[in-house]
């Protein structure tokens, strides 16, 4: 049985998607650092005039990247939610998390590498 969309709810959904974007950039400096770099890469890659394939490359490992700061921020407020006070599991999971966000971003830095290097080189004529 197929209920129709709920146009409200839709929108309603994306509006607390929306606040939740708003707090990450606002409140998590990981996140704005993220930002900054998201800045800087776009703009290398406007100068350096990538290619289609390398700019749907460099916005997915954006995505990538935000969405991991993201996931990473609401495990901590979860984790510091259920368990104010120092506790050694709550601990590893938050270096977890973090972990993962940091093998994200030194990933993407290698992929921005093999894209921007060779780019900078031939324009340094090196």
């Amino acid at each position: 049985m197929n209920r129709p969309v709920n146009i409200r709810k839709a929108i309603r959904s994306f509006r607390y998607a929306g606040m939740g974007i708003y707090s990450l950039f606002r409140y998590e400096n990981n996140a704005r650092i993220h930002l900054i770099a998201c800045v800087l890469v776009l703009i290398a890659g406007i100068s350096l005039q990538i290619s289609p394939t390398e700019w749907c490359t460099i916005v997915i490992l954006i995505g990538l990247v935000w969405s991991a700061e993201a996931i990473n921020t609401a495990i901590e407020k979860l984790a510091d939610v259920v368990s104010p006070d120092y506790h050694r599991a709550i601990k590893d999971v938050k270096d977890l998390a973090a972990a993962g966000v940091l093998i994200l971003a030194v990933s993407s830095v290698i992929v921005g590498g093999i894209i921007f290097i060779p780019k900078i080189i031939f324009l340094l004529g090196i």
